[in-house]
C-alpha cells in the first residue's frame, strides 16, 4: 500500500477494507475466547502444597544459568533463585498488564462501542484482570516479596500509558507479551517445574495467543496508514521501551534475597553469552515481525541493538 511509504491517508476503498478486516479478526478472536477462556481461581488447585525439589522456572531460563557464579551455587540455592526470579517476572507482568489495560481503554474510547473490535478489546481487558490476579496469587503462594520495577521505569510506564500514540501502544504491548510468552511456552510442559506454575503458564499462553494476534494485526494496520512522523515516533518509543524492558526483566534485589553478591551477580548476567542468547531467541519472533512491518529502522534499530534483544 502506497500510504505505508508516503504517510498519506489510504483511499476510501482501502480504508473500508481495513475496517472490514479488523472486524473479521475481532470476531474470530471473540469466538475463540468463548471456547478457550479460563478462570484461574477455579482452574488451578491453589490449596495443594508446593512440591519439594521442583523449580519455579526452568533452570535454563534463570538469569545466572551457566555462569561461574551458577556453578558455585548449590542446587538448593539455584532453586531458591528460580523462586524469586519467577516472582519478579510475575510482578513485572502485573505492572505491565495494568499499563496494557489502560492503553486498551484509551484505544477504544473514540471507537464504535458495538463493534467486534471494541468488544474484543473489552474481552482482553477482562483476561488481563484475571491474569494479574493469578500472578498475584502465585507470588503469595511462593512466599516471596513482590518485586516492584525501579522508580524510573515506574515513571516511564506512567508517561507511556498517558501519551503513547496508538501504534506505539500496540508495539509496546507486543514487546511486553511475546518474550514472556516464549518463556512460558517452555515452562508449562516442563515436569521439573512446580505444577501450579505450569498450570498458570498454560492458561497465560492460551489466552495471550489471542492478545498477540489482536495486537499484531492492529499494529500492522496502523503502520500502513499512520503519518510518517508517527511511524518514526513509534520506532523510537518502542526502541526505548525495549531498552527499559530488557533491564527490568531481572530485578537485582533477587540476588540479595538469596544470599548472593548483587554486584557480582549483575556483572555475570551482563557478561553471560547464554543469557544473551535466551533473550534474543525469546525476542526473535517479535523482531522478525517488527522488521517485516518497518519498525526496525534508523535510530529505532540502533536502540533495539543496544537493548541486547536484537542480534
Amino acid at each position: 500500500m502506497t500510504s505505508s511509504v508516503t504517510g498519506t491517508r489510504p483511499p476510501l476503498r482501502d480504508a473500508l477494507g481495513l475496517l472490514k478486516d479488523r472486524e473479521q479478526v475481532a470476531q474470530r478472536l471473540l469466538e475463540s475466547s468463548a471456547k478457550h477462556s479460563f478462570d484461574p481461581d477455579t482452574e488451578l488447585d491453589w490449596d495443594a502444597p508446593l512440591e519439594e525439589g521442583k523449580w519455579f522456572w526452568p533452570p535454563e531460563l534463570v538469569s545466572l544459568y551457566d555462569t561461574p557464579l551458577w556453578r558455585r551455587m548449590s542446587e538448593e540455592q539455584r532453586m531458591e533463585l528460580s523462586r524469586h526470579e519467577a516472582a519478579a517476572l510475575l510482578s513485572l507482568g502485573i505492572w505491565f498488564e495494568v499499563i496494557l489495560m489502560q492503553l486498551l481503554v484509551r484505544h477504544i474510547y473514540d471507537k464504535s462501542l458495538v463493534s467486534s473490535h471494541v468488544r474484543y478489546a473489552l474481552t482482553e481487558i477482562a483476561d488481563e484482570c484475571r491474569h494479574s490476579k493469578m500472578f498475584a496469587r502465585l507470588i503469595d503462594k511462593a512466599g516471596t516479596p513482590e518485586y516492584r520495577v525501579k522508580p524510573a521505569h515506574h515513571t516511564l510506564g506512567r508517561v507511556l500509558k498517558t501519551v503513547s500514540t496508538t501504534p506505539s501502544s500496540f508495539a509496546c504491548t507486543l514487546l511486553g507479551e511475546e518474550i514472556l510468552d516464549w518463556m512460558q511456552r517452555l515452562t508449562f510442559p516442563d515436569e521439573r517445574v512446580q505444577t501450579l506454575a505450569r498450570g498458570a503458564s498454560r492458561i497465560h499462553v492460551v489466552e495471550e495467543a489471542r492478545h498477540v494476534r489482536y495486537a499484531r494485526e492492529e499494529l500492522r494496520r496502523q503502520m500502513a496508514t499512520c503519518p510518517r512522523w508517527e511511524r518514526e515516533v513509534t520506532r523510537i518509543t518502542c526502541g526505548e521501551a525495549a531498552r527499559a524492558f530488557s533491564v527490568a526483566f531481572v530485578n537485582p534485589q533477587v540476588y540479595t534475597n538469596v544470599g548472593l553478591d548483587r554486584r557480582e551477580a549483575v556483572a555475570q548476567v551482563r557478561a553471560s553469552g547464554h543469557r544473551r542468547e535466551v533473550m534474543q531467541t525469546g525476542a526473535k519472533r517479535l523482531t522478525d515481525f517488527f522488521d517485516d512491518i518497518g519498525m526496525l529502522r534508523g535510530v529505532g534499530r540502533r536502540m533495539w541493538r543496544s537493548s541486547g534483544l536484537l542480534a
